[in-house]
């Protein structure tokens, strides 16, 4: 005999999607949506070209940022201004990050 499911204990039951995936990737990754947006969606803008042609954000986890450089000179470029980034960062795009990972590419993937 087939089951009867009353509309009423579902619709409570019912969540935004967005919401949901809200939930699903700070508990992942302890990061929402909106932090992730901001890193990625406005990082040339925050970061200006010349920064942005050589490094870019991989990786958004919890409150620290990975990044990528192109060159071991671009790395140190950026560790050395990880406070200016993240200012700027909390600035243009209203993330806040404790601390940037720097990795260097490799050559094979460039």
């Amino acid at each position: 005999m087939a089951q009867c499911i009353d509309y009423n204990d579902v619709v409570s039951d019912l969540v935004p999607i967005t919401r949901s995936l809200d939930l699903m990737m700070r508990a992942l990754r302890g990061t929402d949506r909106a932090q992730v947006a901001g890193v990625f969606g406005k990082w040339d803008d925050a970061m200006g070209a010349q920064i942005a042609t050589h490094v870019r954000p991989i990786k958004l986890d919890r409150r620290t940022l990975v990044v990528e450089a192109d060159s071991s000179t671009w790395a140190t470029q950026v560790k050395l201004l990880a406070d200016t980034i993240i200012g700027r960062l909390r600035d243009e795009a209203q993330v806040e990050i404790d601390q940037i990972e720097v990795r260097v590419a490799s050559s094979r993937g460039r």
